[in-house]
């Protein structure tokens, strides 16, 4: 007997009217104009049309994607498996009836969908069907047993958005592919375009505000963007593109031409391999833009407060037979004082992403060109004198007039992906990023010396550059034994990052206050930036995920293998200095059990993350130059996922240990034995508590310690800057009686904190309040988004963490958004 399946789950999105303007007036408008937010004399007439299903399915098997549509759709479908093996489906993307979206998939079959008492079946075409149908016989209602179908998504599948439409129901898992939440090991949130959106997030931290587990650990306003998750810092050279490390814009990562933002907390070394800095706290990756199946044209213009002005327009458009071919470019420039008191800001951002959805292949290029300039000033970090903590000062001071710093991204990335069959598939990707960087871009630090404010401090003028090349290629299999199904993964990774690097030119040391600062002294351009370093992380990594008890549980095994090497040259006559070459084997185990329903997940983890291992620099140690193996961090972490079908919660404990060199004063060496340990439990939730209501949120907490550390007098402290509690509440409402209109609200609190390893010294705890509104209506027949947001709207001025041991960074003051988007 046939193998025979029956999908089933409820969904229903929104979807806004776009229609169809030519490109060049898109790239014309985001460059050189802007767009007034408001027509006199023109009537506005509220928003009205029916919801409609939107959906996003990608192309594959014929029999996946029908059943993926008939648990989008939440309908049932009963089909025999024979009669569609082999058979593919163009996959589907935007908004569709039941049954128009079921024909769409069926378009290249000999099928069309029929409709019985109990929901959908595949009936020939008409043109194939028997003679007594043709001939007006009744055919009759066929029925067929209907087993439970897992929710495993396809590899280069995008999950579709939770209910609210703030997160996604899944992301990516790296060389596990696309993977929903509930099938996931780990714990993993996918925050979208449309909370991007709506909360104003212009850069990738901005986007983070909304997760617990996240803290910003630059200040708003810094040139740079850095973060810690689960109490470890995370470089912004250590976000994913795609996928891919090494592709990613340095700096601030822009969000006008990203769909996704997917942070997975915790270590990753199995799935992607290991970060150019080698961060073990998370992985953040950044998932571009694709054309939809409905063209686009959207315009916006936006006011940040102290006066910078911006416009962006997005403009996408499928073309081809069956939609296959995509076009997505995104435009946007910026301009004015932000950030603190009299600084300025410019960015500048052209993208444009390209792919084809065939039966078989899918491929796509997305390319970007990223310029930042700040001029006049910048964010700072302090230091505290011997007596202790001292109050900040007022919100948007600016310590550093006059100082100033360019950044440039330019970057390509290519994937292509087959299913040769149902059974095999093959994909690689290949991205090149070409990253420099000239000015005061940091060292932006003020060592504090009494009560009173007075510090001391010295500016340096830096120039460098990073050209990476990423790369990878894997296959995958499917396949069962006896009654276990699998879903294996081989892939071989390449990131080559030359580096080059002028020596830091420094300032004469100046004398200022915090609270009254004086003109610093600006340190001279160092000149050209010769090559200095070269780096080559290369991995083979394998893993199979098995499936038991008809999906109930699902078991990941997997490892992989790393080499590290990296070379140092000299600055001015090029000679190489110093060599690293090692190896290391990560492995992972994952585990989710659904012991009662679909709708909860219990799941546990031991996975492992990579960084670069030590060299021994103290010339008087007996084991000077001594370069050790790359560090591997272990995590052991458990928990639960509860779907309500509209909010899903989750609760995870944990346990990282990240090792670390220690010097055996006894023997006068060094070893790897140092370590800390980082212990916490989390918990998330979203989704909408009715369409109306719709909620983000969470709360964590850490408890770390320096379990062996390189001094013994740290033994037992708690590193600098890992608050013991962080929480994060935000809401979204629908005022009823007013249509078009929404408001919207977040409480981001991050308790008390130390701001050295010795702990003799600690920051208070601080809580935030960011206001909002939206109102959504048409202007002559083209929808009008505008959008309001206030963050810290007390202008509370407050320590929020700590960036290096000893120093720490101050919160942002009160920033006023506003913007306006239209859809022609």
């Amino acid at each position: 007997m046939s193998r025979q399946y029956q999908g089933a789950a409820r969904a229903a999105t929104s979807s806004r009217r776009t229609h169809l303007a030519p490109l060049a007036l898109a790239i014309q408008l985001a460059f050189g104009g802007a767009l007034a937010a408001a027509l006199p004399g023109v009537a506005l007439a509220q928003a009205t049309g029916a919801q409609q299903a939107q959906y996003d399915i990608p192309a594959g098997p014929l029999a996946e994607s029908l059943n993926r549509f008939a648990q989008q759709a939440g309908v049932a479908i009963v089909l025999d498996a024979q009669k569609v093996q082999g058979l593919r489906s163009p996959g589907l993307k935007g908004s569709y009836g039941v049954e128009d979206g079921f024909n769409a998939l069926l378009r290249d079959s000999q099928f069309v969908i029929g409709k019985t008492s109990s929901g959908y079946l595949l009936l020939a075409k008409p043109a194939q069907r028997s003679t007594s149908a043709a001939a007006g016989g009744t055919q009759p209602e066929q029925t067929l047993a209907a087993v439970n179908v897992s929710s495993t998504l396809l590899a280069d599948e995008l999950p579709r958005a939770y209910a609210g439409g703030q997160v996604a129901r899944g992301g990516q898992l790296g060389i596990l592919g696309s993977t929903s939440i509930m099938d996931a090991p780990f714990n993993l949130t996918s925050y979208t375009a449309e909370l991007v959106a709506n909360r104003q997030a212009s850069t990738v931290a901005a986007v983070l505000l909304n997760d617990p587990s996240v803290r910003f650990t630059t200040s708003e306003g810094h040139i740079y963007e850095n973060f810690s998750i689960r109490g470890f810092e995370i470089n912004g050279e250590d976000l994913a593109f795609n996928g891919l490390y090494g592709v990613a814009p340095s700096g601030h990562a822009p969000t006008e031409f990203l769909e996704r933002v997917e942070v997975l907390k915790g270590p990753g070394a199995l799935l992607g391999g290991m970060s150019p800095q080698g961060a073990v706290g998370g992985i953040i990756n950044l998932i571009p833009k694709r054309a939809t199946d409905k063209p686009l044209f959207r315009l916006t213009t936006d006011y940040t407060s102290r006066g910078q002005y911006g416009v962006h327009a997005d403009v996408g458009q499928r073309f081809g037979e069956s939609n296959r071919w995509g076009i997505r470019v995104n435009g946007a420039y910026r301009d004015g004082k932000v950030g603190v008191k009299d600084q300025e800001k410019e960015r500048i951002l052209a993208s444009v992403a390209l792919d084809y959805r065939g039966p078989q292949l899918t491929a796509s290029i997305d390319a970007y060109s990223d310029r930042e300039n700040i001029d006049n000033g910048s964010s700072w970090m302090a230091s505290f004198p011997a007596t202790g903590v001292i109050a900040p000062p007022k919100t948007g001071t600016n310590l550093l007039r006059g100082i100033y710093g360019k950044l440039k991204n330019d970057a390509i990335m290519a994937r292509v992906s087959y299913e040769f069959n149902d059974q095999v598939s093959a994909y690689a990707s290949l991205g090149k990023l070409k990253y420099e960087y000239s000015g005061y871009v940091n060292g932006t630090r003020a060592a504090i010396k009494n009560t009173a404010g007075d510090y001391t401090a010295n500016t340096y003028h830096q120039r460098g550059s990073t050209d990476n090349t990423s790369g990878e290629v894997g296959v995958r299999g499917r396949f069962t034994t006896g009654s276990i199904r699998h879903q294996a993964v081989a892939s071989i990774t390449s990131l080559d990052i030359d580096t080059g690097r002028a020596n830091p030119a420094f300032s004469a040391t100046f004398n200022s206050n915090i609270y009254n600062p004086t003109l610093p002294a600006l340190a001279a351009d160092p000149g050209p930036a010769p090559r200095t370093n070269e780096a080559t992380l290369r991995s083979f990594a394998f893993a199979d995920t098995l499936s038991f008890a008809e999906d109930k549980v699902l078991l990941t095994l997997g490892a992989r293998r790393q080499q590290v090497k990296t070379e140092a040259f000299h600055a001015v006559t090029g000679a190489r200095t110093s060599a690293y070459d090692k190896k290391a084997t990560t492995p992972a185990v994952g585990i989710v059990v659904k012991p009662w329903s679909p709708s909860v997940s219990l799941y546990a983890n031991m996975i492992e993350g990579l960084s670069q291992g030590g060299t021994v620099t103290d010339e008087k140690a007996k084991n000077y130059g001594e370069v050790f193996a790359p560090f591997r961090s272990k995590q052991v972490e458990a928990g639960v996922k509860w779907d309500l079908g509209e909010i899903t919660n989750t609760f995870s404990v944990f346990q990282i240990k990240r090792p670390s060199m220690i010097k055996n004063v006894a023997t006068n060496t060094y070893s790897v034995d140092g370590e800390q340990r980082n212990r916490g439990a989390e918990w998330n939730l979203f989704g909408q508590i009715n369409p109306s209501l719709r909620l983000l949120g969470g709360a964590a907490y850490t408890s770390s310690k320096l379990t062996r550390a390189a001094s013994a007098n740290l033994d037992g402290k708690t590193p600098y800057g890992i608050p013991k509690w962080k929480a994060n509440l935000g809401a979204d409402w629908d005022v009823p009686g007013v249509r078009g209109l929404s408001l919207n609200g977040r409480m981001i609190y991050t308790s008390s904190q130390f701001v050295n390893n010795a702990n003799t010294q600690k920051i208070d705890s601080w809580t935030r309040f960011d206001l909002g509104a939206r109102f959504v209506t048409r202007v002559m027949e083209k929808e009008l988004q505008l959008r309001a947001n206030v963050e810290n709207v007390a202008n509370k001025s407050y320590w929020a963490g700590s960036f290096n041991d000893n120093f720490v960074t101050q919160g942002a003051g009160r920033i006023y958004k506003l913007s306006a988007s239209v859809d022609f």
